[in-house]
């Protein structure tokens, strides 16, 4: 299979950035879209030129970190992570577009690479149950309801790559932040801190400078873990909540 790669360079976060061309032939069908990307740094690393910098880490799809934007859609045109992703999902001859994701709380570090560590403050905010340590508690000393430990099991299935951002309009981050707080509102455990964590990690969500949500549905579309939309409506159901409540 012969491509044409049209891929964003940028050389650090200060830089300007633009979309260079490189021919790429003998690519094959059974390669994953990162494995493609690394047969074109080889190639460029031959000629003695810079290898195109893009993230990655596990390659099974459960890290998250290997976020681009493939012909303008998040991970590409199946629902998947990008590692994920093989190249019979594209014909020989096919002109490919791959850029970072294109949100202003995800920074460019270098070339496809982006800097999600606003997710990570988000989480700092309240993503989490606060108890004491010591050994492990009994698995049935605190009873769920099967329905209500299943949806907690389901939305924790998250794994904030930001494709939901990447592909809403708005550039809104409220379906990772709708599964982390219906993922601990879902558990005895998370009732304590239940509404003081929604108005926490909202707070922190539009500080970072995400968009708001107007319910386009873009996010699930694009989630590789098939996260569902209505966690949005559980965020604003426990986000009226805590505003009555004072938080």
């Amino acid at each position: 299979m012969n491509l044409t790669l049209k891929i964003w360079r940028q050389a650090d976060a200060t830089s300007a950035g633009a979309m260079h061309t490189y021919p790429l032939e003998g690519v094959s069908e059974d390669m994953s879209f990162l494995e493609m990307l690394d047969l074109l740094n080889e190639k460029l690393v031959t000629h003695g030129e810079e290898p195109v910098a893009f993230d990655s880490d596990c390659r099974e799809g459960i890290c998250g970190m290997c976020s681009l934007m493939i012909n303008g859609q998040a991970h590409g045109p199946e629902v998947t992570t990008t590692c994920q992703l093989h190249m019979r999902s594209f014909s020989d001859g096919d002109t490919i577009t791959i850029e970072p994701w294109r949100a202003d709380p995800f920074p460019v570090v270098k070339d496809l690479i982006v800097d999600r560590s606003a997710f990570d403050r988000i989480i700092q905010n309240g993503g989490y149950i606060s108890a004491n340590t010591g050994s492990a508690p009994e698995a049935n000393s605190v009873p769920a309801p099967r329905d209500k430990a299943m949806r907690a099991f389901n939305v924790a299935t998250c794994i904030g790559c930001g494709a939901c951002v990447a592909a809403c309009p708005n550039g809104s981050a409220s379906l990772f932040l709708g599964a982390k707080i219906t993922h601990l509102g879902e558990l005895p455990q998370g009732q304590p801190e239940r509404y003081s964590r929604v108005s926490t990690m909202v707070a922190q969500h539009d500080h970072e400078g995400f968009g708001g949500c107007t319910n386009i549905g873009e996010c699930a579309a694009a989630c590789p873990k098939e996260i569902p939309l209505d966690v949005i409506s559980q965020l604003n159901k426990d986000l009226r909540t805590a505003i009555k409540q004072g938080h």
